[in-house]
Order: C-alpha cells, then structure tokens, then sequence
C-alpha cells in the first residue's frame, strides 16, 4: 500500500474517531448526571464562547468546547437564546442545546392575595429575588407616574393573582400586568352590572367591591353585604364600615377598633363622611366585584358579625341593635 493511500485511509479513520467522539460527547455522554435537575442560565447578549464558560461555571456543562463545537456543527451557534433553564438529569450536549434554543425558560411565581393593600404588594414584589427591581424605594405617585397612570391612587388597582414570568422580568413589567388584568376583570363585569346601581364609573364599584372584600371572608354573604351597602347608599345612609375606617387609620390603628377610632375623622371613615371613600381599601378578588355589580336584592339595611365569622342581617335598627346585644355585648360581657 502505497504511503499516500495509507495516509488516506489514516485520516478517514481519523475522521470516523472524530466524529465517533463528537457523537458520543454531543449525543450520548449526559452533561447532567445523577437524579436532580440543574438550574442554569444563558446571559443576554453573551457570545457562543461565553454562554458555554457561563454554564460550565454555573456547573451546567464539564467541558465549554464541547458545546462550542457541537452548536458550531450544527449551525446552532446565534441560535441560543437568553434565560434561566432547569435541564433535566441526562441531559446531552445536543439535548442542551435544543433546550436553550427551544426558549422554555424557567417560570417563577409570585402571588398577589384577595384583601392586601398596595403597601402589601409592593411588599411582595421588592422582596421577589426574581424579580428585577427599578421600583424599590419610590413613592406611590412616582411608581404610577411609571406605570403611565399619573395621579391615580394605586390601591385596589391590580388584580389579584398567582403571575408567571421569567427571572429578570422589571417589577414595572410585572405590576403592569396585574394593572391591565384588574381593568380587564373590572370593565368586563360592568358591562354585564345589574341595573340601578348606585355607580357613576366602574371605579365606584371597585371601592365598594374592596368593602365587601375586607367585611367578609364568607364566599355566600359577599353578595347580602354588597347588597346592604348598594341600598344604603341609594337611601342616602352612611356605609358605617369599620375596614374603612381602619384603613383611615393607618398606622394608628393598634388593632381593635375602638368607639374613638369611629369618630376619628378621615377621608375613609364612613360612620363620620357620606358616600364612598376616596379610593379602594385594598385588592378585591373577581368573587366581590362581581357581588359589588350584582348584589343580593332584600332589604337588610344592617349587619354584625356573630363571631364565628358569619353576620346577622337586619332590615330595621330595632332588629340590628338586638342582634348587636345578642352577637356583641353579651358575647363580650365576663
């Protein structure tokens, strides 16, 4: 055999090495061993080179050529897309990079609860790790002069919800969002309201609908409680709700509302002003803005709490103050 034709077939056994190794590395050899998954993540705007000596210092990948070479291969090198990924126990080089091109990115959660205040949001979404944060430490004027809404109260105004999203993800993106999905919920169920509700806007609603939200943790009595309020507020009655004046409070309340604290004038207190408050007390879940739109007819006037996290409903004060002596006063007495 001639030395050209040994040289030959050297390098075609060479090659048939070569590209046994790359599949074996690339198809065969998992990247991920054991029986956990890997969390790792692909930095913006980061070249081939970069997002493998990324990974292999997250702990994703042993060897960064090995991803270099394969994605270079396979003409996947600007293919590689930007995000946190989770990549499962097994996973090869060529599993890797099909997952980092597939964009399915690691989701993280955050939930907004029914009854919490904008305080209470923000709260949550500046203590989020996986949140970007831009907000922290603003007022609440200039984190809605951000959102677009200049002059708006904030409260009551983001709905109510577990959200989804990616790591980096602005808290401005993601309360944005609960924005939107609160006018959405809330414009929907005004077109659909009972007639001769004592509304001028769907705002109304949404400040009675926070009441209902903070007077009752019973899903049945959201609509007698609404339905309360609606005919007080049509027979020129003061609302005499005590979670507004609590809200009034603020920080001032100790947490038991006292005969004092009802005659504390402010804009939320309902025993001492006429109407609506101001501005929603807190976020109302669909269940009370439904209620608020379309409440219980009857005629209760008045209701108090039994103490077992129910209410009593009257359509007479003589029957209030009974069920006032019956729920409250004797229930208190030593």
């Amino acid at each position: 055999m001639s030395k050209l034709r040994r040289g030959f077939v050297l390098l075609i056994l060479l090659a048939a090495v070569l590209a046994g190794l790359v599949v074996w590395r690339g198809y065969l050899n998992p990247v991920v061993s054991g029986t956990r998954a890997v969390d790792g993540e692909v930095p913006s705007g980061a070249s081939l080179r970069e997002v493998a000596a990324e990974l292999h210092r997250q702990g994703v990948l042993p060897q960064p050529l090995d991803l270099v070479w394969l994605a270079r291969l396979r003409g996947d090198a600007h293919s590689l897309r930007a995000g946190e990924y989770l990549v499962p126990p097994g996973t090869s080089v060529a599993g890797l990079i099909d997952l980092l091109k597939s964009g399915k990115v690691v989701l993280h959660s955050l939930t907004l609860v029914d009854g919490w205040t904008f305080r209470q949001v923000m709260q949550a979404v500046d203590g989020n790790p996986a949140l970007k944060h831009t907000l922290a430490g603003k007022t609440d004027v200039a984190v809605m002069a951000a959102l677009g809404h200049p002059g708006k109260s904030p409260e009551g105004r983001f709905y109510p919800d577990t959200y989804q999203f990616p790591k980096g993800t602005s808290d401005l993106a993601f309360l944005a969002r609960a924005y939107r999905d609160m006018q959405a919920q809330l414009q929907s169920a005004w077109q659909t309201r009972a007639a001769g509700l004592p509304y001028q806007t769907p705002y109304d609603a949404l400040i009675l609908a926070s009441i209902v939200e903070k007077e009752t943790a019973q899903p049945q009595e959201r609509g007698e409680i609404a339905g309360v309020f609606v005919r007080r507020l049509q027979k020129g009655m003061r609302l005499q709700s005590d979670p507004t004046v609590i809200y009034g409070l603020g920080d001032a309340y100790t947490g038991k509302i006292t005969y004092k604290d009802l005659r504390t004038d402010t804009p939320y207190n309902t025993y001492t002003r006429n109407g609506l408050p101001p501005t929603p007390i807190c976020l109302p879940s669909l269940a009370s803005l439904q209620a608020a739109l379309h409440p219980t007819p009857g005629d209760a006037l008045y209701f108090v709490a039994r103490g077992d996290g129910t209410h009593q409903f009257s359509a007479t004060l003589a029957e209030q103050n009974a069920a006032v002596q019956k729920y409250q006063i004797k229930h208190h007495q030593p």
